[in-house]
């Protein structure tokens, strides 16, 4: 299986070429069938070429396994007319990735922000809601009809809607069996309603399942207070955007927070944060984030072609990574260690073979 590496922006070349050495040892380790190519976005390639994302790079991405995104740079990028794309809503929409599925968890170890530990996934909507880019056929969904009046549409549909709830039930049917809805129907009574209608309905045909809903305000407050209580969490684009990255940072960090954008078809990793230009080629930055993220991707393509040493090779890395966050003096700079991002990777790869030999 071939996976199309994009480097992106900022951070990206750094965290992605650290994700590329656990790939390298992680398939020595199992001998798995995993190869990569590098292609260029982003800056680097409106540059070059005069757009974020060329064509070429799109059509890449439809005939490979797998893709891995480093951060972008959007708030860097011109109008989309003169080659601004940006490249991970593009993404999203031409491969059809509905869902970001988003873990957080408590480690052994490493200090957490809330009051109780935490084993989550957000199941975020990815192709329609508030985000004005990717939820009209033609157009913006925002527009400014005089200069002190600006609107923006939410798009919500019944397809979306019941496929995002289709694939929360079905997670979590492998791991605790209980989905939660988050939502704002008392204020959004029609686009929150239908998003309910259709969450509902595929609840119903999962019994087995335990199902219950929260508003979003709440459900800010009780991943705080109280996070144990939640397994899969079911919601829409911006809501689960904001709930993910205040969940990732109350069980330890954004900065490990693990992400893929999944379809029926494509899969696509991507670490949660930003491009980081502050602390570009510093060295600084760690890299946890994009290596679960892959290490989610190369899950995904383990079960969908049934290929157990591919569900392997994400057990090791994710079992390498904890090894790594348990002891103080492994982790990286942000975490309270003393590792920068090629020390940090040095150490991990080195845990990374010693289990495979196990």
């Amino acid at each position: 299986m071939q996976v199309l590496v994009l480097p992106g922006d900022g951070i990206g070349p750094e965290i992605t070429d650290a994700t590329l050495l656990v790939l390298q040892h992680v398939t020595r380790a199992l001998s798995i069938d995993l190869t990569w190519d590098v292609q260029e976005i982003g800056l680097a390639a409106l540059q070059r070429v005069g757009t974020t994302l060329p064509a070429s790079v799109l059509d890449a991405c439809r005939r490979a396994d797998g893709v891995i995104l480093g951060p972008v740079s959007t708030a860097d990028y011109p109008a989309r007319d003169t080659g601004g794309v940006n490249v991970s809503a593009a993404l999203r929409i031409q491969l059809d990735l509905f869902a970001n599925v988003r873990p957080s968890r408590t480690r052994e170890g490493l200090q957490h922000w809330g009051r109780t530990p935490m084993d989550l996934v957000i199941v975020r909507e990815n192709t329609e809601g508030f985000y004005a880019d990717r939820n009209m056929h033609s157009g913006s969904g925002e527009l400014m009809p005089t200069p002190d009046l600006a609107l923006s549409i939410r798009k919500i549909s019944a397809p979306a809607s019941s496929r995002i709830a289709r694939a929360a039930f079905e997670l979590a049917a492998t791991r605790r069996r209980h989905v939660t809805a988050v939502h704002k129907s008392n204020v959004l009574g029609v686009t929150e309603g239908l998003l309910l209608r259709e969450v509902r309905q595929v609840a119903k045909a999962h019994p087995d399942i335990a199902y219950d809903e929260q508003l979003v305000d709440s459900m800010a407050a009780l991943l705080v207070r109280d996070a144990t209580r939640f397994d899969v969490i079911v919601t829409t684009n911006m809501f689960g955007d904001i709930l993910s990255d205040e969940a990732s940072e109350l069980s330890g960090s954004l900065g490990l927070a693990a992400s893929i954008n999944a379809g029926d078809r494509h899969c696509m990793a991507q670490a949660q944060h930003g491009s980081a230009p502050d602390i570009e080629g510093q060295n600084t930055a760690n890299p946890v984030s994009l290596i679960l993220s892959t290490a989610m991707l190369i899950d995904w393509l383990g079960r969908r072609h049934n290929n157990a040493d591919f569900t392997a090779a994400a057990r090791i890395i994710e079992t390498s990574v904890d090894a790594m966050l348990r002891t103080p003096s492994r982790r990286t700079i942000d975490l309270g260690g003393p590792l920068g991002t090629s020390a940090f990777t040095s150490e991990l790869c080195k845990e990374i073979d010693l289990h495979g030999v196990r």
